[in-house]
């Protein structure tokens, strides 16, 4: 079993990192991970792989204007991120400016004002001085290793995004156009949408040497009966992200079936988990290393398997990351051990 955090570790080139994405979408390149071949594709290339009696699972969350700017008394710079709704005006979120501390307050448009109330492992609880209108004051917070600022953010939504409540994109679907959705559907291949709202957490860096000692944080997801019904009539199942897969899981029982529910979900996909649900194929963007991301999709699709294809990319001038190319894996059918 792999859990050495350093069994997870690529270096990557900076210039690979995307900070724009290829118009149109599905023009994006995608690299077919099976397990003994690699294929170099482009993205509408993946009907190819998809056959009737499919069913394919996406995320339908939006990404909310999460972000919001301001100042501190001493004219500071700051910048919050908006998690989730405590209560009342009270929520909790991720603060970025000098020692953020309980007392501080912090200025914006509008006579909009946020005092900080405590702090704990990162995460600060804010009361602002009014129920804060993310429309009118805030941004559409992006990864910080994308430095060009989109001038439309839609590039950063899903054509298929429905469901507000994200703070970042399940970026496997940035890739789809409505015209290449409805050639899929047009081939006999269904399409299931459920729900899951990705938080700052998703993103952060495993710490521990061993993997196995990684915490997730919880994220809101949501199945309907219709969801669920539909994905258990598959005859494959192909998961459209991580995001999706680790709905896949949370709402799955032993045998693999999927149960209609929702709530919060901390699944923490490892090789000791292994994997309950059904999905044999998975679309997913390349991950940064370290990262939890990666440890799902090479518990899924074997790292071994998952090292050598981004060696591959990486020679091959794949691009990385959020407005990156994607990679359509093959599961690897392993128990966990």
């Amino acid at each position: 079993m792999d859990t050495k955090l350093s069994d997870y570790d690529y270096s990557l080139p900076k210039e690979l990192i995307a900070q724009s994405p290829v118009s149109p979408r599905s023009e994006s390149r995608l690299l077919v991970v099976k397990q003994d071949t690699l294929e170099h594709k482009r993205f509408h290339q993946i009907i190819d792989y998809l056959m009737p009696g499919d069913v394919l699972v996406l995320n339908d969350t939006r990404v909310i204007p999460a972000k919001l700017i301001g100042k501190k008394s001493t004219g500071a710079y700051a910048e919050m991120i908006l998690e989730h709704k405590i209560k009342d005006n009270l929520y909790q979120c991720r603060i970025k400016t000098k020692h953020p501390k309980k007392g501080t307050v912090i200025d914006m448009r509008d006579c909009l004002k946020a005092e900080v109330i405590e702090e704990e492992n990162g995460k600060f609880s804010v009361r602002f001085s009014k129920t804060p209108d993310l429309e009118k004051h805030g941004e559409i917070p992006l990864p910080p290793y994308i430095k060009k600022i989109p001038e439309n953010y839609e590039v950063y939504q899903t054509v298929y995004s429905e469901n507000k409540g994200s703070i970042a994109a399940p970026t496997a679907g940035l890739h789809f156009t409505d015209e290449l959705l409805k050639k899929i559907d047009d081939k006999g291949i269904k399409i299931a949408k459920l729900t899951l709202h990705v938080n700052y957490g998703t993103f952060l860096p495993i710490r521990a040497e061993n993997i196995l000692k990684h915490k997730m944080e919880k994220e809101f997801f949501k199945v309907s009966e219709d969801t669920a019904a539909l994905i258990n009539s598959a005859k494959r199942l192909v998961a459209v992200g991580t995001t999706s897969l680790r709905v896949l899981e949370s709402a799955s029982d032993k045998d693999g079936i999927i149960h209609a529910c929702s709530g919060w979900t901390d699944i923490y996909i490892n090789p000791k988990t292994g994997l309950k649900s059904k999905a044999q194929l998975m679309i997913t963007n390349f991950h940064l290393p370290k990262t939890s991301l990666l440890v799902l999709v090479s518990t899924f699709a074997g790292r071994k398997n998952i090292i050598g294809a981004y060696m591959e990319a990486i020679k091959n001038r794949y691009r990385f990351y959020s407005f990156g190319d994607a990679t359509l894996l093959f599961r690897e059918n392993k128990q966990p051990q």
